[in-house]
């Protein structure tokens, strides 16, 4: 019997509503839930595609210790055991938990209550660390709370929105997509004033679709809000009632914004920005009181970090731009519960509930309702600082939980050095296979998005429920269930009594308002007693819950009252900083800035797994402008080798050249998401230094030098095969699975052998198979080779002096078949793709539309809108996030036909 449940999306912050089909414990198809608030019934490429995530072959299914396959009641003796042994050798802080954005409320609260309350160290630090931690830093420095005061709507109000250091269009789709029809719907109602300004160093998906982008230089964030701080005082936009009754520091942050940012012509050069587009910023932020400021990973993932993003809250505290409808700074998290995280206290340097270690009240209070017997009293080490701890010695074991530092992390092989030497490494994930997990000692299976079942709260401060759809594969257990049986283990099981997840969130709930009467912004009080069935009802809510505010809190601070002692905001001097290394393109010396595709997310355990994500950009190149390259000598398609700098290297990779016009002279930018699993010589974390902010800890992953030099393979190929390959021989390789068939495109230094080493490798590889055919292509150089038994394809090897570009998903249909004809054998030898029509590179992932296909409706067709594009091949109309391309498309073969 199918049925439909309402859950909630575990990929970004948006936190997006998904109505899921069910049928015969499988989830069968997904759409966006009309009746949530965030995405009102949208969902982006990567939310629509997360029932073709579900592959069970991939999951970790049952327990292991040091390669044993082993029952839970083992496995959890074993974990308490060593845990247990390290603290009483070692101390507490001998131990560490490392844990993620991707666990639910209940998982994060009883881990954090396990580590701070009864081992008794603070060293739980979270991904969220990578990602968020400079703007809760800077809210808790201005607002004396981490509270982000907006809500979704104000991005539809606001008449100016101030996009910085985020592309929206590709990260969060969906509120992007909310963003573009208020603007449009503004426009048709004759209201055309309703503006986007962009601020970021490349010309991305987002900026196409500004009315203004400033390509700042990387790091100059703060140069350009403390002017805008200093223009509008001048020109009296400042309000100085708002400023003397709810706020303090104003004199010493304009003093210090005048000194380091006192005129237009300073601010543009030092951005690198023509004054003109400087004066225009200033002009629309001084003439519309409806201003958002929307700010994410290229502000916080930075040395200057937390300092950025109060430049930000400076210049909205000043003007009185807070708590109201479209007027906001508003930062937006990457992932799913970053926020919910935050709440039980998941960072270090947090304690619970919102409260703190610089109050000595809080750690008693807290202390006093876990009823804690090992209270922790101080902050712990943050990510990056733990695993260094790791690396030296002094953590003796982790337990790392829902994440993958083996990519994530700076310094990426420093941290797979540093826990092959540890002396226990647990991890709990739902995937069998990823970098971290083949470091582990224990391994624990955990369940995945459509079996865990508790809370997310989005970046609104929306919480909602993430609901079990299906029964846990094989084994897997909650998080929460681990940690509690590991809690019980240990002893201490009286203090860990739950027996489902609303016991947990009740008691969260309890903690939130345990005397609190209003003095902390976190309060869940009209939840303290809430039923198994309320909790199973429970709509999506933003806190503060109360009883004065029983349908949830939309903004805050609207009544200019603040969590400082003093009641007051606080704004703060801002001295902008330089990055700590900048561009020499004179000795081949880049910005490589680093960040997120439109169809992936994160290390791709889950998205890597959904085919049609793979197709709008199937290898992790890098970008280069065309100046550049010409300097460096590489040519489209060529490889650069990307090293980082010092006399102690971090790391390598190599990687395919893509020109753009979008980069800045002398930056490169490459996408986070490969990893050990997909490629060789892709992790990009490899090549990023540990740098970071000296206040939240966060490191700057937005930002590093790198040494460019060209790389020139002999040979470039690629393989298809039925079955990965244990140990691929080449320099550089990646995989990827289409229609079923492991696709390989590889490059190597030395060319493979043409005739004896070649058959024998394949021999090794398929010993069962034989040489059918190959064919020596002598126009291009290309070698051929199909390897397998009678008329079945084992593998087909294609390879040469450049990469060759086939048809790669008709190539995997003719070899899932168990015999292949004569005509295709021809074709597949001579290289052609059985007379298929080319779609080009897909542009629209939801309907599987490509560029070329696209390029014909538009220059044969006469459909040069998108809207009209949308009509004839539906690319657009589901998710949008591919409009800005279809935008490009349309101006670039508009213009093309211009030209001819």
């Amino acid at each position: 019997m199918k049925r439909r449940v309402d859950t909630t999306c575990p990929y970004c912050g948006v936190g997006c509503g998904v109505s899921a089909l069910v049928h015969d414990q499988q989830v069968i198809a997904v759409e966006g839930s009309a009746r949530h608030p965030a995405n009102r019934g949208r969902l982006c490429v990567k939310g629509s595609a997360l029932h073709e995530t579900l592959d069970p072959q991939a999951r970790l299914l049952q327990p292991s210790v040091r390669g044993e396959t082993v029952d839970w009641s083992t496995a959890i003796n074993e974990v308490a055991t060593g845990l247990r042994q390290v603290i009483k050798e070692h101390g507490p802080d001998s131990v560490a938990f490392y844990v993620s954005g991707q666990l639910l409320t209940e998982d994060y609260y009883v881990a954090n209550k396990l580590m701070k309350g009864f081992i008794g160290s603070s060293n739980i630090d979270t991904n969220s660390r990578l990602c968020m931690s400079s703007a809760v830093a800077a809210q808790k420095r201005a607002f004396g709370s981490d509270t982000v005061p907006a809500h979704y709507d104000d991005l539809e109000l606001a008449d100016l929105l101030v996009l910085t250091g985020s592309n929206a269009a590709w990260t969060h789709p969906v509120l992007f997509q909310r963003m573009m029809a208020a603007r449009t719907a503004a426009q048709e109602a004759g209201a055309p004033d309703k503006r986007m300004v962009v601020i970021d160093p490349r010309r991305t998906a987002t900026a196409e679709s500004a009315d203004l982008h400033l390509a700042i230089r990387p790091g100059t964030d703060a140069v350009l809000f403390n002017g805008l701080l200093v223009w509008l005082h001048q020109r009296g936009i400042t309000n100085a009632a708002y400023i003397k009754r709810h706020t303090q520091g104003f004199a010493e942050t304009l003093a210090t914004a005048q000194q380091t940012a006192g005129s237009v012509a300073a601010v543009a050069q030092a951005c690198a920005v023509p004054v003109q587009d400087i004066v225009q910023f200033y002009e629309w932020a001084a003439e519309t009181p409806n201003m958002v400021t929307f700010y994410s990973m290229g502000i916080n993932q930075s040395t200057s970090g937390v300092d950025k993003a109060q430049s930000i809250i400076n210049v909205h505290l000043a003007t009185g731009r807070i708590g109201k409808p479209g007027a906001a700074p508003f930062s937006i998290t990457g992932q799913p519960n970053a926020m919910g995280g935050r709440e039980v206290g998941g960072l270090a340097n947090q304690l619970a509930a919102h409260m703190n270690w610089d109050n000595p009240d809080d750690i008693n209070r807290v202390e006093r309702f876990w009823r804690a017997p090992n209270m922790a009293r101080e902050a712990g080490l943050n990510a990056t600082d733990l695993f260094s701890a790791v690396g030296e010695g002094r953590i003796k074991a982790i337990w790392i939980m829902a994440t993958n530092p083996v990519v994530s992390m700076p310094d990426a092989d420093r941290v797979r050095a540093a826990l092959a030497q540890c002396d226990l490494v647990i991890v709990s994930d739902c995937m069998q296979h990823t970098d971290t997990l083949d470091m582990a000692h224990i391994r624990l299976p955990a369940t995945g998005w459509s079996e865990k079942d508790g809370t997310v709260t989005n970046s609104e401060r929306r919480i909602s429920r993430q609901r079990a759809l299906v029964k846990p594969l094989g084994e897997a257990q909650h998080d929460w269930w681990i940690i509690t049986q590991v809690a019980h283990a240990m002893g201490f099981g009286a203090s860990f009594p739950y027996q489902q997840p609303v016991d947990i969130f009740r008691e969260h709930a309890q903690l939130s308002a345990y005397e609190n009467n209003a003095t902390r912004d976190f309060d869940l009080s009209l939840y303290a007693d809430i039923s198994t069935a309320e909790y199973d009802a429970m709509a999506p809510m933003q806190w503060p819950i109360t009883a004065k505010a029983p349908m949830g809190t939309a903004r805050l601070f609207g009544d200019g009252q603040f969590f400082t002692p003093e009641g007051k905001a606080r704004l703060f001097p801002i001295v902008p900083r330089r990055p700590v290394a900048e561009a020499n393109p004179e000795q081949s010396h880049f910005v490589l800035n680093t960040g997120r595709l439109r169809d992936q997310w994160h290390t791709m355990t889950r998205t890597g797994l959904a085919e049609r994500l793979d197709q709008h950009a199937p290898e992790p190149r890098v970008s280069v402008h065309p100046d550049d390259a010409e300097a460096l000598g590489v040519s489209p398609d060529g490889w650069l080798n990307l090293a980082t700098l010092g006399d102690q290297p971090t790391g390598e990779l190599k990687a395919r050249v893509v020109l753009s016009t979008t980069q800045r002279r002398g930056e490169l930018f490459m996408p986070i998401h490969w990893t050990h699993q997909n490629s060789r010589h892709g992790r990009v974390g490899a090549l990023i230094p540990t740098a970071i902010d000296p206040i939240s800890g966060q490191p700057e992953l937005k930002h590093a030098v790198v040494q460019a030099r060209v790389w020139q393979p002999q040979q470039q190929g690629m393989l298809w095969c039925r079955q990965p390959l244990p140990n691929p021989p080449w320099d550089t390789w990646l995989m990827r699975t289409v229609g079923g068939i492991t696709v390989y495109q590889f490059a190597a230094e030395r060319a493979l052998a043409l005739d004896a080493p070649l058959e024998t490798w394949l021999r090794d590889e398929w010993p069962y198979g034989e040489l059918l055919q190959r064919f020596d292509d002598a126009t291009n150089g290309m070698t051929r080779v199909l390897w397998g038994q009678g008329n079945r394809i084992e593998a087909l090897v294609w390879f040469g002096p450049t990469m060759p570009q086939p048809d790669i998903a008709w190539v995997a249909n003719c070899l899932q078949a168990d015999t292949i004809s004569a005509p295709d054998r021809r074709d597949l030898l001579a290289g052609r793709s059985g007379g298929q029509e080319d779609a080009g590179p897909t542009v629209c992932s939801c309907h599987q539309v490509g560029e070329y296909r696209i390029r014909h409706a538009i220059q044969h067709e006469g459909l040069t809108t998108v809207a009209a594009l949308g009509k004839a091949l539906k690319c657009g109309t589901q998710c949008g996030s591919c409009i800005p391309d279809l935008q490009r498309l349309i101006s670039t073969s508009v213009e093309s036909v211009k030209s001819d």
